[in-house]
């Protein structure tokens, strides 16, 4: 397997391979780009259909994180790592304290929070042999940084609602929300509260039983959710939900979800401008939960978090207004406002990183 004719090798600066024999852990750690601090992403474990397939998600999230904490204002850098296994079936405390190792040994290089297939829990237990670890403080979600991603997609969401439909609500509007795990579900629930009427689906029969049960979300099948004729859908599963095929099918004028890497190619974002449907770049409004684990290692009060994630209602502004402005897919003017976030040129069009950090 070679990682450098990887289709998603973006001059990736670490991309390292780990395995335990005791534990069968295998796992891989890609670290995208340090220029603004090392870096930090979740870990997540999946039972991909094979090694190939595990690489090509690493580098593709690792990626995202960079352009993310960019915009974000982060002083952070790009990584991500994957556990290769079925959390559900393979996932042992031993396993996890071996990935703990695996991080340490990166000497700081990468940092790793909770993603799919792990949680808070597994975190504590990486603690125990890597201090660089983050999100899991004992604040109102234990640690959890789900409730700050999905506050973030709803403000995401509201921001797009009022650019393209002009309202300041999502009163009467619906929604559809593909994946009702931790992220999906905080989602749901600012949505209902906000006037949304809420679709959801998820292959997790409890996830869906709770949200129907507790916030009234009205279920779909999982094979129906993307076609639903709706005002908005929200992908916060898996990625690469938005291909040519389903493009085609959709019927929904906004898409703003959860889920990273929510285009199967970089093509797929024209496509949806031609179909006249308004994206929202996934690792914009998905930067709550990153926003979050830096608050938590800095120690910040819950209100300077808040009001933190509150700013990627501005950034998205901006990207929409400069697509409108040039015509151009969104997701492209979003990641090239993190590259002149990433690498500005001198004089006065682009803001200080460090004072984005900070106010």
């Amino acid at each position: 397997m070679s990682v450098f004719s990887a289709p998603a090798f973006d001059q990736h600066e670490l991309v390292t391979f780990g395995a335990d024999k005791g534990t069968r852990l295998r796992a891989i750690i890609a670290v995208h780009d340090t220029t603004l601090g090392p870096a930090v992403g979740g870990c997540r474990m999946f039972p991909y259909a094979s090694d190939e397939e595990a690489l090509h998600d690493v580098l593709r999230l690792s990626r995202g994180m960079t352009y993310k904490s960019a915009l974000a204002g982060l002083p952070m850098g790009g990584g991500k790592s994957v556990i290769i296994g079925d959390s559900r079936r393979d996932k042992t405390a031993a396993l996890i304290r071996a990935m703990g190792e695996f991080v340490h040994s990166q000497g700081g290089r990468y940092v790793a929070a909770e993603d799919s297939g792990t949680g808070v829990a597994d975190i504590r237990l990486m603690a125990e042999r890597t201090p660089h670890v983050s999100g899991m403080n004992d604040n109102e979600f234990g640690g959890d940084p789900s409730p700050s991603t999905a506050y973030g997609v709803f403000l995401g969401i509201r921001t797009a609602v009022r650019h393209r439909l002009g309202v300041a609500s999502c009163a009467g509007l619906k929604v559809a929300i593909q994946g009702l795990g931790h992220v999906g579900y905080y989602l749901a629930r600012h949505l209902r509260d906000d006037g949304a009427t809420v679709y959801g689906a998820d292959l997790n029969e409890a996830n869906l039983r709770r949200a129907v049960d507790e916030l009234g979300v009205l279920a779909v099948a999982a094979d129906e959710i993307m076609g639903l004729e709706v005002d908005i859908l929200a992908p916060c599963a898996m990625g690469a939900v938005l291909n040519d095929r389903s493009i085609a099918a959709l019927r929904a004028g906004i898409v703003a979800g959860a889920a990273n890497n929510q285009l199967a190619t970089t093509e797929d974002s024209a496509r949806l401008q031609d179909h006249g449907i308004l994206y929202c770049p996934d690792f914009l409004i998905n930067a709550g939960g990153i926003i979050d684990v830096h608050h938590q290692r800095i120690g910040s009060e819950d209100e300077i978090k808040r009001s933190h994630v509150e700013r990627i209602e501005q950034t998205l502004s901006e990207v929409l207004l400069r697509a409108d402005a040039t015509r151009r897919p969104t997701h492209e003017i979003a990641e090239d406002l993190a590259r002149e976030y990433l690498r500005p040129e001198p004089g006065p069009s682009v803001p200080s990183l460090a004072l984005r950090a900070a106010s």
